[in-house]
C-alpha cells in the first residue's frame, strides 16, 4: 500500500524523508491531514527502523481511545502495546474485535500524559527503538506536543544514547525552556561527554535561558567529567549570585567538581557551608580523598559523617575501602569490614570487590580470598576483581586455578578477568596456557578490546614468541601507547635487539609520543646492539620530553652506558638521580668493577653506604670482583665481615666471588676454606677453584678439583677446560692434557674455541715439543691467530729456540705490529744468545713502528692503602727509606752469591748501568715498602701488570730465603710463592 501524501500537499522532497516511515507494503492507511508545523518538522529528524515501522503499523490499526486509556494499567503495559511481533500474524489478528465496535474518541490531554509516560519506560528500559516507535505514531496521529513531552522526546533520545537526535528534537521545540536543556544536557552528561555537555549550558546561556538550581548541577556535573575546573568555578559564583549556593543538589555537585579536579581544600570549605548534607556530597568527599590516597583523611570524615547519623550505605563503605586500599591502610579496612558486619550490610558484589581491592592492595590475598568465598553468587565483575588481586600479589598458580574455576560455573569471562590471566600466564611463562587463554578472548569476543590485545602482546614477547605479539599487534584496529609499548618490551633479546630501535621510530613517525616505559625499553635495546651512537640519541629525545630527571628512565641510561662501558657519560647521568636507589649503585659499582677501575668501585661502595643504602648481594658481589681485579685483600676482607652480618654469606654469588676474590688475592687456603663451606656449587664456583689452582701452581690439586666436580654431577663448560689444560701445561702433563682437549668435543660436546687450542700449543711448547707443536698448528690451521703465535714465542723464549721463535715473531709482526712483548720477547731471545745485532734491529723496528713498550707496573697494598710504583720512579713520598732498604738486600744478596742477569736489560747501556736498572723494576721498589711497612710474619701480596723478569724472579726467591718472609707475586700470567728460597712455579712459568 501507500501513503496518501497529496492531502498533506508536500513538496517531493519533504515526501520522500517522510516515505521510510509510513510506507508499508499492505493495506492502506489515511494519514492526518491536519499536522501541526511543529508536527510536521519532527517527521524531518526521526529515521525509524524495522521494528519503529511495525509499532506504527500497531498503532494506526488500533488507534487510542478513552476506553483502551482507562483499561491501562500503567505505562509498561502501554509500552507492551509498542512491542509487536514482525511474524506473519495479520493485522485483524493484532488488532481484536473490539476496535469496530468502539468509536474513535481522543482525549488530547490523556493521550499526551500516555505518551510521556511511555517514553519515560523506554528511559528506563534504555530502549530506544520503542522510543522512536512512538515518536512516529506521536507524528502519524497528527499530536501537538506539549512542553512536558517535548522533554519526555529529547530525554528518551538523550539517554538512550542517541544525543544527536536528541538536539535536533530540542532544535524543533518551539519555545525552549531550562528544563529541555537541562533533560538534554543531563543525557550528554549521562553518556560521559563532558566537554559537549558544556558547550551545551554555554548555548543555552546565549539562547537567553535563565538556568535553575538543576540546570546549574548538570553543569558542574559536566564540568567535573571533563576536569574544566575554570568553567565549574565560574558556575560556583553564578549559583551564589542566583542564591542557589545552599542547594543541596548544587553543593553536591561542587563538592563532586572540586574533589575530582583535586582541589580538596575547596571541596572539604564548599561541604561543611552547605546547611544541609546528603550522602551524596559526603561520598563526592570522601572518594575525592580516597583518589588522592589520602586514607587517614578519609577515615577522619567518614567518623565524622557517621556522628552526623549520616545513614551509611554500602556505596560510602565502598568509598571508605577505597581510600584504605590506595593509601595501604590495613587496619582502618578490617574496622571498616567488621562495621559493615556489624550494621547488617551483607557483603554482595559490590561491597565485596571493594573488601578484596582492599586487601589486595594492603598485601593480604588469602584474606580477600575468604572475603571472595563468602560472596553467595559472584558474578564476572566480582571473579574478575580476585583474580586480579591475586595476579597483582604473584600467585599466578592460583590465578590459573581460579579461572578454570569460574569458567567451570558458567561465568563467561570480561575483558578484565582476561588481561589479568593473560598476565598470571606470562608470569608463569606458560605458552600453552597463554594461548588457551587467547582461544578464549576469540570465543567471548574479547580479542578486540585494547586492554586485552596489550596483554596478549606482552606476554607473547616476554615468552619470546616475537612473531606472535608482532600478529597480535598488527590486528589491532586501535593502538594506544600501551600497545606499541608492550612491542617493544620484547625487543631487547639480543637476537631480536634490532627490531627495537625501528619500532620506537615508527611509533615517533605514526605521532605517539614516548613516555618512561619506551625510553626503558629501546635504551635496553641498546644496551644489547652496544650501540652507544643510538644511545645517545635516544638519550638526546629524552632530554627533549623532560624525563631526564625521572628515576627510571635514569637507571636505564646509566644501565646502557654502563654496559657499552661509557662510564663518563653514565656518572653524568648517575649525578643527576635525585632518588639512587641501591639498583643503580650496583650498576655503578659494577660497571667501574668492569671497566678495571677497582678503586673507584670500591670508593662508590663507600659513598653508597655513606648515603644510607644497605648493600644487598649483588652490590656486595660486584664491590667483590672489583678488589679481584686489583687485588685489594684488606677491602676484601672488611666485604667478607659485611657479608656474614647481614647474612649474604649463603648467597651463591656472594660466596662464589670471595673464593674468586681471596683466589686472585694470593690467599688460596683462604679461598679453599670458604669453597668447602659452600651449600651448592655451581660450574662457576668450580671453575674458579680450578682456575685458582692452577694460576697458583698447583697442578694436581686443580686436576682434583675436576674430578671431584665430575663426581658430583656438575657440567663443566669452557672455561672448566681452559683452566684444567692450563694446570696440565704447568705441570708438564702433555698426555693428560691432551685427553682432557679430546674430551671437550668427544665426551662434553663443547666446540673447543682458540683459547683451548692456544692452551694445547702452550702444553706442546712447554714440554718443548716444538715439531709437534708446529704440525698441530697447521692441522688446525691455527695460522691466522695472534694468541697461537704469542704462546709459540713464549716457549722458544723458554727454550731459546730461535728459529721457530722467529718464525713466530715474524707472524705477530703481521697479524699485531702493535704488540710490545713480541719485540721484547724476540729480544730477549737474541739477547741470551748474544746476537746483539738482531736486539738493535728489533729495538729499531720497534721503533720505527711506534711501538712503546708498556712501562712496568706494580703495586701493594697497606693498611688498605694500595701504594703503586713504576720501574725507575721516584715519586713516592717514602723513596729514600725505600733505596736505603735496597741497598740494605743488594748487601744481604751479593753475600749469598747472587749475581744479575742482564740479559733482560735490552738498553745499550754498561754492565753497571744494567745491574742498577734491574734494581729499581717495580716490584723490587713494591717489596723494599712491604718490608719496612709490615712485620713478620705477614706476607708480602706483590700485584704486576706484566711478566716478571727472570732476575727478579731469582731475587725474590733469596730474599724470601734471607728475610725469612712469605712473598706472593702475582704477574700478568700467574701466582709466584716465594717461600725459603723456592718459588712455586718451580722456575717454569
Amino acid at each position: 500500500m501507500e501513503c496518501d501524501l497529496k492531502a498533506l500537499r508536500m513538496s517531493p522532497a519533504f515526501r520522500s524523508r517522510l516515505l521510510p516511515i509510513c510506507q508499508r507494503p499492505t493495506s492502506s492507511v489515511q494519514l492526518h491531514n491536519k499536522l501541526s508545523l511543529s508536527s510536521r518538522s519532527l517527521l524531518l529528524s526521526v529515521k525509524l527502523k524495522p521494528l519503529s515501522c511495525a509499532a506504527l503499523e500497531a498503532f494506526d490499526l488500533n488507534p487510542i481511545s478513552d476506553l483502551a486509556l482507562s483499561n491501562v494499567p500503567n505505562s509498561e503495559t502501554q509500552l507492551h502495546e509498542v512491542r509487536v511481533n514482525n511474524g506473519s500474524s495479520t493485522n485483524e489478528e493484532m488488532v481484536g474485535s473490539n476496535v469496530k465496535t468502539r468509536p474513535r474518541v481522543f482525549d488530547s490531554k490523556k493521550r499526551l500524559i500516555r505518551y510521556s509516560g511511555m517514553l519515560r519506560t523506554c528511559v528506563l528500559q534504555g530502549s530506544l527503538n520503542e522510543g522512536k516507535a512512538i515518536h512516529g505514531q506521536v507524528i502519524k496521529n497528527g499530536i501537538d506536543p506539549d512542553s512536558h513531552l517535548w522533554v519526555s522526546l529529547v530525554n528518551v533520545y538523550a539517554k538512550c544514547g542517541d544525543c544527536g537526535y536528541a538536539r535536533k528534537v530540542l532544535d524543533e521545540m518551539p519555545e525552549r525552556d531550562v528544563v529541555s536543556w537541562t533533560t538534554l544536557i543531563q543525557g550528554f552528561v549521562v553518556k560521559g561527554f563532558g566537554v559537549d555537555a558544556v558547550k551545551l549550558f554555554c548555548e543555552m546561556k546565549k539562547d537567553g535561558t535563565r538556568e535553575n538550581e538543576f540546570a546549574l548541577a548538570t553543569g558542574l556535573k559536566a564540568c567535573s567529567l571533563c576536569f574544566d575546573l575554570g568553567f565549574g568555578k565560574q558556575l560556583h559564583a553564578e549559583a551564589v549570585k542566583l542564591g542557589f549556593y545552599s542547594d543541596v543538589f548544587v553543593g553536591s555537585a561542587l563538592v563532586g567538581l572540586y574533589a575530582k579536579c583535586g582541589e580538596m581544600e575547596l571541596a572539604d570549605t564548599v561541604l561543611f557551608c552547605m546547611p544541609e548534607q546528603n550522602v551524596v556530597s559526603w561520598n563526592a568527599l570522601l572518594n575525592g580523598y580516597a583518589q588522592e590516597g589520602d586514607g587517614k583523611q578519609v577515615l577522619k570524615l567518614f567518623c565524622r559523617m557517621t556522628e552526623s547519623e549520616m545513614r551509611l550505605s554500602k556505596f560510602t563503605l565502598s568509598t571508605v575501602l577505597k581510600g584504605c586500599a590506595n593509601s595501604g591502610n590495613l587496619r582502618g579496612g578490617q574496622f571498616l569490614h567488621s562495621l559493615a558486619i556489624k550494621s547488617g550490610c551483607e557483603i554482595d558484589e559490590f561491597l565485596g570487590c571493594s573488601l578484596i581491592d582492599m586487601y589486595s592492595k594492603c598485601g593480604m590475598a588469602i584474606d580477600a580470598v575468604k572475603v571472595f568465598r563468602r560472596i553467595k553468587n559472584p558474578d564476572v565483575v566480582a571473579w574478575s576483581a580476585i583474580i586480579t588481586c591475586l595476579d597483582q600479589q604473584g600467585q599466578c598458580q592460583e590465578v590459573a586455578e581460579l579461572f578454570r574455576e569460574m569458567i567451570s560455573t558458567g561465568i563467561s569471562p570480561n575483558q578484565f578477568s582476561l588481561s589479568s590471566i593473560i598476565s598470571a600466564a606470562t608470569d608463569l611463562n606458560d605458552l600453552h596456557f597463554g594461548e588457551s587463554v587467547h582461544a578464549f578472548a576469540w570465543k567471548y569476543g574479547c580479542e578486540s578490546d585494547i586492554s586485552v590485545s596489550n596483554a596478549l602482546i606482552t606476554m607473547y614477547m616476554k615468552i619470546g614468541r616475537v612473531l606472535d605479539g608482532a600478529q597480535v599487534f598488527e590486528a589491532m584496529t586501535d593502538r594506544d601507547l600501551i600497545s606499541w609499548n608492550s612491542l617493544l618490551s620484547g625487543t631487547h633479546n639480543h637476537e631480536i635487539c634490532d627490531l627495537g630501535p625501528r619500532i620506537f621510530h615508527q611509533m615517533l613517525v605514526e605521532g605517539f609520543k614516548p613516555n618512561m616505559y619506551s625510553f626503558i625499553s629501546v635504551l635496553r635495546s641498546c644496551s644489547s646492539l652496544l650501540d652507544v651512537g643510538l644511545g645517545k640519541q635516544v638519550h638526546a629525545h629524552i632530554v627533549k620530553t623532560s624525563l631526564d630527571d625521572n628515576d627510571f628512565v635514569g637507571t636505564a641510561l646509566i644501565d646502557m652506558y654502563a654496559k657499552i662501558r661509557f662510564l663518563e657519560d653514565a656518572v653524568i647521568a648517575f649525578n643527576k638521580l635525585s632518588n639512587r636507589d641501591l639498583f643503580i649503585w650496583t650498576v655503578i659499582i659494577t660497571g667501574y668493577a668492569q671497566t678495571d677501575q677497582a678503586e673507584k668501585a670500591v670508593a662508590c661502595f663507600s659513598q653508597m653506604q655513606q648515603e644510607g643504602v644497605k648493600p644487598n648481594e649483588f652490590a656486595l658481589a660486584g664491590c667483590l670482583s672489583a678488589c679481584s681485579r686489583i687485588a685489594m685483600l684488606e677491602n676484601g676482607r672488611q666485604l667478607h665481615s659485611m657479608a656474614i652480618k647481614s647474612g649474604h654469606l649463603g648467597d651463591l654469588f656472594v660466596s662464589s666471588a670471595l673464593v674468586d676474590m681471596y683466589a686472585k688475592c694470593g690467599c688460596i687456603g683462604d679461598a679453599e676454606d670458604i669453597f668447602g663451606g659452600l651449600v651448592s656449587r655451581d660450574t662457576v664456583s668450580w671453575n674458579i677453584m680450578i682456575c685458582g689452582y692452577s694460576h697458583y701452581g698447583q697442578g694436581e690439586k686443580a686436576i682434583e678439583a675436576f674430578s671431584t666436580m665430575l663426581n658430583e654431577g656438575t657440567i663443566p663448560d669452557e672455561v672448566t677446560f681452559i683452566g684444567i689444560l692450563s694446570a696440565c701445561s704447568h705441570l708438564g702433563l702433555v698426555e693428560e692434557g691432551k685427553k682432557h682437549f679430546d674430551s671437550l668435543s668427544k665426551v662434553f660436546r663443547i666446540t673447543p674455541t682458540i683459547e683451548h687450542y692456544a692452551c694445547m700449543v702452550d702444553i706442546l711448547g712447554r714440554a718443548g715439543k716444538f715439531n709437534e707443536a708446529e704440525s698441530f698448528i697447521e692441522t688446525m690451521k691455527l695460522t691466522s691467530y695472534p694468541i697461537i703465535w704469542e704462546t709459540v714465542l713464549g716457549a722458544c723464549k723458554m727454550y731459546g729456540n730461535v728459529e721457530f721463535g722467529e718464525t713466530a715473531a715474524k707472524k705477530l709482526f703481521e697479524l699485531k705490529p702493535e704488540m710490545d712483548s713480541t719485540y721484547i720477547l724476540l729480544s730477549n731471545i737474541f739477547a741470551v744468545k748474544g746476537r746483539w745485532d738482531d736486539v738493535s734491529k728489533v729495538r729499531k723496528l720497534m721503533s720505527s713502528q711506534g711501538v712503546k713498550k708498556e712501562p712496568g707496573c706494580s703495586w701493594v697494598e697497606v693498611d688498605g692503602q694500595v701504594n703503586t710504583f713504576v720501574s725507575q720512579d721516584g715519586s713516592h713520598p717514602r723513596i729514600r727509606d725505600i733505596h736505603l732498604k735496597l741497598e740494605e738486600l743488594g748487601e744481604k744478596l751479593n753475600s749469598v752469591g747472587y749475581i744479575p742477569e742482564t740479559e733482560d736489560v735490552l738498553h745499550n747501556i754498561t754492565k753497571r748501568e744494567k745491574n742498577e736498572h734491574l734494581q729499581y723494576h717495580s716490584e723490587r721498589l713494591a717489596l723494599a715498602f712491604s718490608l719496612i711497612s709490615t712485620n713478620p710474619p705477614k706476607t708480602i701480596r706483590i700485584f704486576k701488570n706484566l711478566r716478571i723478569c727472570g732476575d727478579c724472579h731469582e731475587v725474590m726467591k733469596l730474599i724470601s730465603d734471607v728475610t725469612n718472609r712469605e712473598i706472593i707475586v702475582r704477574d700478568v700470567k700467574r701466582f709466584h710463592n716465594f717461600k725459603s728460597g723456592t718459588c712455586s712455579c718451580n722456575d717454569f712459568w
